[in-house]
């Protein structure tokens, strides 16, 4: 359990009577084995957690017992809310600093238990970021938070890996997404909601205009349509086979895109569906070599034997004379 999602799990257990797991797994966003899994940490960990079966049943924590947050500031209670986020992003957001100052206060009232167990924080620690990956240009999230809370637009200007040249964008922002490592400005454009790379955005100012959002449309609700949207929607689906060496790699490496249409061995290896939003977007299976055979469709095949053929003329030996 991350230590982000162990204060939530707390508040929600200190501010309700009974709650079931069902709703902890809907108020966290993690599934129904991850939040019994949690539960049992925090059982092991020497916290009084009870669970009660039936109607009027549910999950409570004796009180007292838990996190004691009077002596908390509001500004030290809405940054342990934040859930999601590691020591990392929480120091893009400017916001490490005051949620150690808030995790010191919550620790320092808590009495020591059973066998001098240290607390979570000693012995657990996040760090989400992919390996190898360079430190980021483009805009940061502190800069950005201010405005944003402020409910300001935006002028930005995105510098589109599909484009030659940056685009100079007026966007309502709803707030700032961290997925898989990545930070976004989730924003409308024209009213059409989209996610902005941060990293892209080469230049930004707060336009002295409050934002014009859609309504009953929240920062959550957008994100989860973009995000579903991003892993469903596909312009080309390719049939393929891959080697039984390379399915859990490719599984790394392709994520959602992939879907196993077989999950047993065979001589042949592993039949699968590979989505992807642009015919150019099968380049992506290059680097796999022979360990992939794509069947179809025909503009698939022919669009990366025509990316293998220029890639060995690329490195064909130079003629000598």
């Amino acid at each position: 359990m991350t230590p982000d999602r162990f204060f939530s799990l707390m508040l929600l257990l200190e501010s309700r009577d009974a709650v079931t797991t069902q709703e902890l797994a809907s108020a966290l966003g993690v599934s129904l084995r991850t939040i019994t899994r949690d539960l049992n940490w925090l059982r092991d960990a020497g916290l009084p957690v009870t669970a009660q079966r039936g109607r009027l049943g549910g999950v409570t924590m004796l009180p007292g017992s838990g996190l004691e947050l009077t002596r908390l500031t509001p500004g030290e209670r809405d940054q342990l809310s934040l859930t999601g986020l590691d020591e990392k992003q929480r120091a893009e957001l400017n916001a490490s600093v005051e949620s150690r100052r808030a995790l010191s206060k919550i620790v320092a009232t808590q009495s020591r238990r059973g066998h001098e167990l240290l607390p979570l924080t000693d012995v657990v620690h996040v760090d989400s970021r992919p390996w190898l990956q360079a430190r980021a240009s483009g805009t940061t999230p502190a800069s950005l938070i201010g405005p944003v809370r402020r409910g300001r637009q935006l002028r930005i200007e995105y510098d589109s890996s599909r484009e030659s040249c940056s685009r100079d964008l007026v966007v309502d922002p709803y707030g700032l997404l961290a997925k898989a490592g990545t930070w976004y400005l989730v924003a409308d454009c024209a009213r059409i909601p989209r996610m902005y790379r941060l990293e892209r955005i080469t230049a930004w100012k707060a336009v002295d205009q409050p934002r014009r959002i859609r309504e009953n449309q929240t920062l959550a609700t957008v994100a989860a349509a973009l995000v579903d949207q991003w892993e469903h929607n596909h312009a080309i689906e390719v049939s393929a086979t891959i080697d039984q060496t390379q399915i859990e790699r490719a599984r790394r490496i392709l994520g959602q895109r992939l879907v196993q249409d077989d999950h047993k061995e065979s001589a042949t290896g592993h039949k699968v569906r590979i989505r992807f939003l642009h015919l150019e977007d099968v380049r992506t299976l290059l680097p796999f070599g022979s360990a992939i055979t794509v069947h179809g469709p025909t503009e698939a095949r022919a669009h990366l034997r025509d990316l293998a053929t220029n890639l060995a003329h690329h490195y064909a030996p130079s003629p000598t004379s």
